[in-house]
């Protein structure tokens, strides 16, 4: 019975030790196997995502494209400003103001397109289009061809406003513009309309421009506005 006993207790005690000696191994595996993915792991996590790195638009259109946007805001506070003015000299100054910036800003936009046509732009990131819903894509290309149209629009009827309220235009005061319209006072009220409210659409897109470039680069965190900003050497 005690031999019995005996090889009973050496079996479990013999058994306890294969199973500690087994589980000491799994732990040492479980190491090795750790230690040798962790790198990989921390690497992967340690780069970017490859939304983040996109082609940048060239200098000439990123300065353009600065110089335009804050032409649009400008202007408009002038024009806002000026308008609640009584008649006056410094009223009729600050309106040729107005006009020698609107046509410089036309002259700009056609030196933009013409740049944008021999310069190919570079596209939206496949990365993020393919994230994008349908409606926002097709709402950031016609953003963009809207605002080309108003760039154009706006300017061209205070030009035609102008010359139909019989105030022909004369650059910085020493270049006279063409008339683009003979001269009609009812016509330019209707004119003089048409200007303000694409001039406030403009705005609106300009806006809504920037709300959408805030919403890439802080919630979406995809770092699009990179490719209009400066590059950094």
């Amino acid at each position: 019975m005690t031999e019995d006993f005996n090889n009973i207790a050496s079996f479990c005690i013999g058994g306890l030790l294969h199973f500690r000696t087994l589980k000491a191994i799994g732990h040492e595996n479980a190491k090795k196997i750790t230690l040798k993915t962790a790198p990989e792991s921390n690497l992967s996590n340690s780069q970017p995502p490859q939304a983040l790195s996109h082609t940048s638009y060239s200098t000439v259109a990123i300065v353009l494209h600065w110089f335009l946007g804050l032409s649009i805001f400008a202007m408009f506070a002038l024009g806002v400003y000026m308008h609640e003015l009584p008649f006056s000299p410094e009223r009729l100054k600050l309106y040729n103001y107005h006009k020698w910036a609107g046509i410089c800003f036309l002259f700009l936009t056609v030196l933009r397109l013409l740049w944008r046509f021999t310069h190919r732009p570079p596209a939206l990131p496949a990365a993020i289009e393919q994230v994008m819903p349908t409606w926002q894509t097709r709402i950031y290309h016609a953003t963009h061809h809207v605002m080309y149209l108003l760039f154009f629009a706006v300017p061209l009827l205070g030009w035609a406003y102008s010359s139909a309220a019989g105030f022909p235009i004369v650059l910085f005061g020493v270049l006279p513009l063409p008339d683009l319209l003979t001269v009609d006072k009812e016509f330019a009220k209707l004119i003089k309309e048409l200007h303000e409210v694409s001039a406030i659409a403009l705005m609106a897109l300009a806006l809504l421009h920037i709300a959408a470039a805030l919403k890439h680069q802080f919630i979406d965190k995809d770092n699009l506005v990179s490719r209009m900003l400066p590059k950094r050497h």
